[in-house]
């Protein structure tokens, strides 16, 4: 095994995932290192948020390898793989708050199930966290009394109620308005450097990517077509690497 191995959060190899007769992933392979945001980009359907699911070990592959934290996921049972996930944190597409819930309390929620910390702390430390990403005026809101953009913040907030390492996003700027989408992307920026966390954001956004991310996984027809910097990739000569970076999805 490579010693550096512990330096990379997160390790794919040769990863195939197929729905029936729907090749969805064939052969992705990919590293996101420490501190570093990954964006995931290409067209619908291309396999970009089940790579999220897979990495987190909603679903499984059927083939290729997953490494997580040096561990392989793989073939882990529930309770093993269910330590490395307190480790990550999650933004589903939707934000996937919980309606009966205020926002503190959404926040709060991964506090009060995984640790056993006193009422009173849980509270103070959901509010720092929903300050963090401005919406600390807010705090006694049920989600149908915010925004959608506002809804991407809590999911952000609650995703790092438990100090992941790791935090994966799944078009955290879908259909948001541009300042708004500008406003979701600085937040990430701002978790790159305070936190160092490793990120893999799906997206569909070119101008946020090109903002936030420190390197662009391109996919194509479930395989990687493009990788690097944006510099680079906008130098790439390729027919479908030109036209979305030129046009979008």
């Amino acid at each position: 095994m490579d010693p550096r191995n512990h330096e990379i959060p997160i390790q794919v190899h040769d990863l195939h995932k197929s729905f029936g007769a729907q090749t969805v992933l064939n052969g992705i392979g990919l590293e996101a290192l420490q501190g570093e945001t990954l964006a995931i980009m290409g067209r619908s359907g291309t396999g970009k948020s089940v790579l999220l699911k897979l990495l987190i070990g909603l679903q499984k592959p059927e083939s290729g390898s997953i490494r997580i934290l040096g561990h392989e996921i793989g073939g882990l049972a529930v309770e093993p793989l269910n330590e490395i996930r307190k480790r990550i944190g999650f933004l589903f597409q939707s934000a996937a708050l919980y309606d009966s819930l205020t926002i503190e309390q959404n926040v709060a929620f991964p506090i009060s199930r995984h640790r056993r910390t006193p009422t009173k702390e849980q509270n103070s430390r959901a509010r720092e966290l929903l300050a963090s990403v401005g919406m600390a005026k807010h705090f006694d809101k049920l989600p149908s009394e915010i925004s959608g953009g506002m809804q991407k913040r809590v999911g952000l907030a609650r995703a790092l109620a438990l100090d992941p390492v790791i935090l994966l996003l799944d078009e955290p700027t879908a259909g948001l308005d541009p300042i708004t989408s500008s406003e979701i992307g600085t937040l990430i920026v701002d978790l790159k450097e305070k936190r160092r966390i490793t990120a893999i954001v799906v997206t569909h956004d070119v101008r946020g990517a090109h903002a936030f991310a420190d390197r662009v996984l391109l996919l194509d027809q479930g395989r990687v077509v493009a990788e690097g910097r944006f510099d680079e990739l906008q130098r790439k000569k390729h027919p479908f690497v030109e036209q979305f970076l030129r046009e979008g999805p």
